[in-house]
């Protein structure tokens, strides 16, 4: 038999479309999320998000009982937030009723929200080293995420879902001593920051993984109605707490903060420990919404340690919780507030009964879900878990 040269045998390679499930039970999904990828070989050419494992009627529950009633349905939200969904509700409520809070209340909401922001941050970013391989810092930020659910505890003897925000202030004044182990945990968390920098931010592996991944530009991001760190990581300096209608700012309005978002090339730097944005970062990547996401939390301890020196500086009333049987003004109303994955919105509408006749809410999440196609459109099967991390969803908010 004649040999043939290996060297001149023509090979017709060819790759062939494949449709993959990765979820609704894959770790990488956080939570019952089902991501149909469409692949030619190890390129994505589309993802197809399928959404509603989680789903539970909680609109339609609202429309059956009373608005303090449903409090507790938006801690199952956003279960990593549930203050910040709690304070949703409660404002979009008093304004239908054109309700004001008094001083205290007001700064015991900022101080407990901001807490919840950092909270949430620090599951952002420890799941998100997780999904990448890295187990050190999931359990760096879970340290410090159990002595914010500490505090939680000894303000409303929850951890998880809190129902502490309601309309017309909050259900209780803090706890004597609360504020001086609120200040330790600042202090500790804020020599933990670097930590976290040295094996996330800087890292060599968590920088090739996330820089350069999953690009997002500002017109993209606005155009499907992305907001929190997902818009201010592509650029966009918008923050409600800031650029919110004057019911929200005004919770904000003797509040010295910045809102973090690369202007000009270059992010607010007002420490020095920031690590540098790598060469290999273009803005809108993974990279950046994680990096937003480290630096806010630095602003939150800003807005927590004014939020407790106004509060000992106020005099008066706590602020009381309207009555279970409260009847609501004929009319609605809807409101948004910056939560920590983006702009949370709820929508209420009265026939003037104490029960409401129609309950809305509008989930961040679900916006910044949307874009996952446009981002993960070319890229690696190994960059999906990157990119889908660096938006921070969670699908009690989205399916709700």
């Amino acid at each position: 038999m004649e040999r043939v040269d290996p060297e001149l045998v023509e090979f017709d390679v060819r790759t062939d479309e494949m449709l993959i499930n990765m979820g609704p039970q894959h770790p990488s999904t956080h939570g019952v999320l089902r991501l149909v990828l469409r692949t030619d070989g190890e390129v994505v050419t589309d993802v197809v998000p399928h959404i509603g494992y989680l789903h539970r009627c909680a609109e339609k529950i609202g429309e059956k009982i009373s608005p303090r009633q449903w409090i507790p349905y938006t801690d199952r939200m956003d279960y990593l937030a549930g203050m910040n969904m709690n304070l949703g509700w409660a404002m979009t409520v008093e304004k239908l009723m054109d309700l004001e809070i008094p001083d205290r209340a007001r700064h015991v909401r900022v101080m407990v929200c901001e807490l919840n922001r950092i909270a949430s941050h620090l599951v952002a970013a420890g799941t998100y080293g997780l999904d990448l391989g890295s187990f050190t810092p999931f359990l760096y930020c879970f340290r410090e995420r159990e002595k914010i659910l500490d505090l939680f505890e000894e303000v409303c003897g929850a951890r998880l879902t809190y129902s502490f925000i309601t309309m017309g202030g909050v259900t209780g004044d803090l706890p004597p001593g609360w504020l001086d182990r609120c200040e330790r945990f600042l202090r500790e968390f804020e020599e933990v920051i670097p930590e976290l920098h040295a094996v996330l931010t800087s890292n060599e592996i968590f920088v090739r993984r996330t820089a350069g991944v999953g690009v997002l530009t500002p017109e993209t991001a606005i155009a499907y109605g992305c907001s929190g760190p997902v818009l201010r990581g592509s650029g966009v300096k918008w923050d409600l707490r800031r650029d919110g209608e004057p019911r929200v700012t005004r919770m904000y309005e003797d509040y010295d903060f910045e809102i973090i978002a690369q202007h000009e090339g270059s992010y607010p730097q007002d420490r020095d420990d920031y690590p540098p944005v790598p060469p290999e970062a273009v803005l809108g990547d993974s990279w950046h919404r994680f990096y937003v996401r480290m630096i806010e939390c630095v602003q939150s301890i800003r807005l927590i340690r004014q939020a407790m020196a106004k509060y000992q500086g106020c005099d008066g009333p706590i602020g009381e919780p309207i009555k279970l049987t409260q009847k609501l003004p004929k009319g609605e109303a809807y409101l948004e507030t910056e939560a920590p994955k983006g702009q949370m919105g709820f929508m209420v509408v009265s026939d003037g009964t104490a029960i409401p006749w129609r309950v809305r809410a509008r989930s961040s999440c679900f916006c910044n879900l949307s874009v996952t196609s446009e981002i993960c459109r070319g890229c690696l099967l190994a960059d999906i878990p990157a990119i889908v991390g660096s938006l921070d969803i969670v699908l009690g908010e989205i399916d709700r």
